[in-house]
């Protein structure tokens, strides 16, 4: 009996969190793209930050999975330390709203709500109402894994082993332990509630000593976050601690306030609802916590400062994203735009080798050529991890304007890298050079110079519209004629390159590189085109001549 009863509460649990984190996808995903939004919000007024944290954590129905967003956030640069603090006090007043939820037992409904919401999933072809559907059917979950748990808990009442250690271990440092260790083995500070609820309903744990459990669920629920920035950089790991310290420090004031005030009497008094008692404590933690914590933010962040201190002899590793942090992926619209900003990030490094490698071939100058050498890894590092951050990105809900514009990135990622192997064609050539001394012709290297000139004004234009995602009419115009030119040039440069050849004014080896060079160039404008083309806004007259996509070439 007591085996069957121990798998009928692991069922429980196993509804109510799958409930839980039905519901809150469904909700998240019925709020569209602009409440996902809202945490990418920059805002310097921390009161904005505490109700961001509250309404976003009220959605998806996690603290830990906000502060872990909200540490992708600092990692990316898209956040300062004090709008994380006031995002992290909202999380944790937000994460309660599943404790109001089951306070109100609406067990009764459970099957009417898990019906109407598959139905509504399931046949219903409309995104938003699918979504709606998600949201009753996971909230009906919740309540069937609350009445599971609830049956399955009846034969602890008789049971004089766990009766006696509530009695015997109702010290409050046991119960902050055992609220810790719930919440980090289930990773859901929001189901650990709803199980310590569904205890206490059955009369199995006394509110004196399941709001200790509280405290230490409140703690416990910080891990996820503080794992999830181990590898993060220094800000990342200072948000995960001023998310523990405003825990631990609003455990320390209601560990006083519990043992000096009759606090637990007056919850007592509030109602008979033993679940009622636990989500009222839930919330008077977290909202007077906040209160109290809020006007000391900068010497939290002060201490976090102190706790986590700055590496200075940690060089800055180039290999890595500037912009974009896996734990945006949470986060869809934020995630899209911080890969875009990281695509902008590899055309730019492209840019400057072919300016670098233009100039070791034109000036003979292969100092540079290391450096070259060094960005070029940074560009094919970002090549391959865009590409399959891209590739994950793509797989999440996305409204349409963002799917486009993530099957856009696809092209432009590899016609940036593209870009940065004609730079490297252009770099060996400048060794080539200088290492066998070969001559070129002041006639020659002018029109390498001009060459260059128009291309790199061609590739700076359609960097620049792809960061703003915007081609004028006028600007695609001016783009297409500098390529036209660079078209142009080509070919009259090779026609005067072998006038030289034929007049002796030209080494024949040196004459193969300069019209392999003019090459490299050509193919540059080609692909900076294709660059350009890639906006979300461009002229309408201009959209139906769009050309091809140049491949590798």
């Amino acid at each position: 009996m007591a085996i069957r009863s121990i798998l009928s509460l692991l069922a429980g649990v196993g509804m109510l969190l799958f409930g839980i984190k039905t519901m809150g996808d469904g909700l998240e995903y019925a709020a569209g793209s602009k409440m996902k939004k809202i945490l990418g919000t920059l805002t310097k007024n921390r009161f904005t930050a505490v109700l961001m944290g509250a309404l976003v954590t009220a959605l998806i129905q996690s603290s830990a999975a906000t502060t872990v967003m909200v540490v992708g956030f600092v990692n990316a640069g898209l956040m300062t330390l004090a709008q994380a603090a006031g995002v992290i006090m909202g999380a944790n007043i937000g994460t309660t709203a599943t404790s109001v939820l089951i306070a109100l037992n609406l067990g009764s409904i459970a099957p009417v709500a898990l019906f109407i919401g598959v139905f509504l999933y399931l046949f219903v072809k409309k995104d938003i109402v699918k979504h709606i559907g998600q949201t009753i059917a996971g909230s009906g979950m919740l309540f069937f894994g609350l009445n599971t748990m609830s049956s399955a808990t009846e034969f602890l009442q008789s049971s004089d082993a766990f009766i006696g250690f509530i009695t015997k271990y109702s010290n409050p440092f046991i119960g902050i332990l055992i609220g810790i260790v719930i919440t980090v083995a289930i990773q859901s500070s929001a189901g650990s509630i709803g199980i310590l609820q569904a205890l206490a309903l059955q009369g199995l744990i006394p509110l004196n000593f399941a709001i200790y459990i509280i405290y230490g669920q409140n703690i416990g629920t910080v891990v996820t976050a503080l794992i999830s920035s181990a590898a993060s950089k220094t800000n990342s790991k200072r948000a995960a601690v001023i998310h523990l310290l405003f825990n631990v420090v609003g455990t320390i004031i209601f560990l006083l306030i519990t043992a000096f005030t009759p606090y637990v009497s007056l919850l007592e008094s509030f109602t008979d609802n033993p679940a009622a008692q636990i989500s009222a404590a839930h919330i008077i933690f977290n909202v007077v916590s906040t209160i109290i914590i809020f006007p000391f933010i900068n010497k939290l962040i002060k201490l976090s400062c102190i706790l986590v201190p700055e590496k200075e002899e940690e060089a800055e590793d180039k290999s890595q994203f500037k912009f974009y942090d896996t734990r945006l992926l949470s986060t869809p619209p934020v995630a899209v735009a911080q890969i875009g900003r990281e695509v902008v990030r590899m055309a730019e490094l492209a840019r400057k080798n072919l300016n670098r490698a233009a100039d070791a071939l034109i000036n003979a100058d292969t100092s540079k050529c290391g450096k070259i050498i060094e960005t070029e890894d940074t560009i094919n590092f970002l090549n391959h991890n865009i590409t399959s951050n891209l590739v994950k990105i793509n797989a999440l809900d996305l409204d349409y304007s963002d799917a486009k514009y993530i099957g856009r990135l696809f092209h432009v990622v590899n016609d940036i890298e593209r870009i940065g192997d004609h730079a490297l064609n252009l770099s060996e050539a400048a060794q080539v050079r200088v290492g066998e001394r070969m001559e070129i012709s002041d006639e020659a290297l002018a029109e390498l110079e001009n060459m260059r000139r128009c291309t790199m004004t061609l590739l700076d234009g359609a960097i620049s519209a792809f960061e703003k995602q915007e081609l004028t009419a006028e600007e695609a115009s001016r783009l297409g004629k500098l390529e036209n030119t660079v078209d142009d040039l080509k070919r009259e440069y090779e026609t005067k390159h072998i006038e030289r050849l034929n007049k002796n004014r030209c080494e024949t080896r040196a004459g193969l590189m300069f019209v392999n060079t003019l090459i490299d160039f050509e193919r540059v404008g080609d692909h900076a085109m294709n660059i350009a083309w890639k906006v979300r806004k461009r002229p309408q007259e201009e959209i139906e001549a769009e050309p091809a996509v140049i491949g590798n070439i």
